[in-house]
């Protein structure tokens, strides 16, 4: 039958909500958390979302018969109650993969979190997952080395990465900056970081930070014996200066760098990435801005998301939340997109804010970094929550130590390898994690006075975002 077209306005239901659709493998699915304006019906403003976020409009157009509407259009195939919150549904849409660039995050996210969002029947938008098809992931470049080759390439297996977020973070000179890097390196740590804003300032340019901190990296070397590093920072304003300071850093001989993958852009981070990958690189990446986007529970874009579109664009480690520190962290939605950080294929699990089974093919994995207000006494309950393939990132809990850096590191790098050493022998360290870090500090005087020092410093507040079935 012959195509006609009939102008005016119809109801996006009418094209766009296919409860009987049948989903391909190939499809991109994803999750959407709507509240609706008063008197909207939920197949409708759902439907809306569904067009809006692929190929339809406000009205019927002339143009729809010059393609074949049928395949490439997104369609809502599925609508849920959000357990305990009547004021919003769930809705699922199914996108063909065709819609989307090969290996462009950016297309992804323009199309699914664009216009739409301010939609004005809509009074709050949130995507809450998304599930990339095999067909799709394997267009990404993903982790520039993986974790079992930043594990070889580090030589350390076994245990937990120990890292540590230079404070001040803004205002050191670039020498007292890299005698601090120093100072912790050889007390035991494995890596120190910039922090995330920490760019090119004019106290501190960052030409001058990469070398006086690659100098006292390879002192810190040659007396440990052990591999170490120093996630040097290369945001900046432009993508050409992004890459002018990756290309230092491996001139003089850094074994990975960082960058702001949100605030410096998905497209850039992309470039990067390829580049770290061509070049032998370890890429960190810090998630500066995720807050702004994710934390509120009914607007904006999950971080679960935000996982999968690090792990497509690419890096090698990215900060997960720590669960037990200062910042904002669910335990069991952490548990959920750490898995889906490191692990090859992710089944469906609610309790954990999954809502889609997640198959990454070859691609590898990202290491989970916990940092955040996290000192000794947290160190049971972070090997625990995040095994061995993860960074735990001590800043203040290191550099605040009352006989300096070195002896900050000492006492983390004894409590994780007790605390690693307790676990592999059947220990339950979130039971039993206190006499563990006792006996430890036994004889190592500088874990004892750590202990002393944070014994009372808690971060004990209502979770935000929590998993909707937590609302009963």
């Amino acid at each position: 039958m012959a195509k006609t077209y009939s102008a005016g306005v119809k109801e996006y239901r009418e094209t766009y909500w296919e409860p009987d659709y049948t989903i391909k493998e190939t499809d991109i699915l994803a999750c959407f958390k709507i509240t609706p304006q008063d008197g909207v019906p939920r197949e409708e403003v759902a439907a809306a979302v569904a067009a809006e976020s692929s190929t339809g409009t406000w009205t019927t157009v002339w143009t729809d018969l010059l393609t074949d509407l049928d395949y490439y259009k997104g369609r809502c195939y599925a609508i849920e109650d959000v357990p305990g919150d009547d004021t919003c549904f769930y809705a699922f849409v199914a996108y063909p993969i065709d819609l989307f660039e090969e290996g462009s995050v950016v297309n992804i996210l323009t199309s699914l979190v664009g216009n739409v969002f301010g939609f004005k029947a809509l009074r709050a938008l949130r995507l809450e997952d998304i599930r990339f098809p095999v067909a799709y992931v394997m267009t990404c470049n993903g982790p520039p080395q993986g974790i079992q080759m930043e594990r070889d390439i580090l030589n350390k297996y076994g245990r937990p990465l120990l890292g540590c977020t230079i404070k001040p973070k803004l205002g050191l000179s670039a020498k007292n900056y890299g005698r601090a890097c120093y100072e912790g390196l050889r007390g035991g740590l494995d890596f120190t970081k910039d922090d995330e804003n920490v760019n090119s300032q004019p106290f501190m340019r960052w030409r001058a930070r990469f070398n006086f901190v690659m100098e006292e990296i390879h002192k810190a070397e040659a007396e440990t014996g052990e591999r170490k590093g120093h996630y040097l920072n290369c945001t900046a304003p432009t993508a050409d200066e992004m890459m002018k300071r990756a290309e230092y850093a491996k001139e003089i001989g850094a074994p990975i760098i960082m960058h702001d993958y949100l605030t410096g852009g998905l497209s850039a981070n992309t470039q990067l990435a390829q580049w770290c990958q061509d070049n032998g690189m370890l890429l960190h990446i810090h998630r500066a801005m995720h807050a702004v986007l994710d934390r509120n529970p009914h607007h904006g874009i999950h971080f679960r998301v935000l996982t999968k579109i690090l792990r497509l664009s690419g890096g090698d480690h990215l900060h997960s939340g720590t669960v037990v520190g200062k910042l904002e962290g669910d335990r069991d939605a952490t548990l959920g997109w750490i898995d889906t950080m490191r692990d090859s294929f992710i089944k469906e699990d609610r309790s954990r804010g999954l809502f889609f089974d997640q198959d990454w093919g070859s691609m590898p994995g990202v290491i989970p970094v916990a940092s955040g207000g996290i000192h000794v006494w947290h160190m049971p309950a972070l090997v625990s929550i995040f095994g061995d393939d993860s960074c735990l990132q001590f800043g203040g809990g290191t550099l605040g130590h009352p006989w300096g850096n070195a002896a900050g590191a000492a006492a983390n790098r004894v409590a994780v390898e007790a605390c690693v050493e307790a676990r592999n022998q059947g220990v339950e360290l979130e039971k039993e994690g206190k006499d563990v870090l006792t006996k430890a500090a036994a004889h190592s005087p500088e874990l004892k006075i750590a202990m002393e020092t944070w014994k009372e410093i808690k971060f004990e507040f209502d979770t935000v975002d929590k998993i909707d079935v937590a609302h009963k």
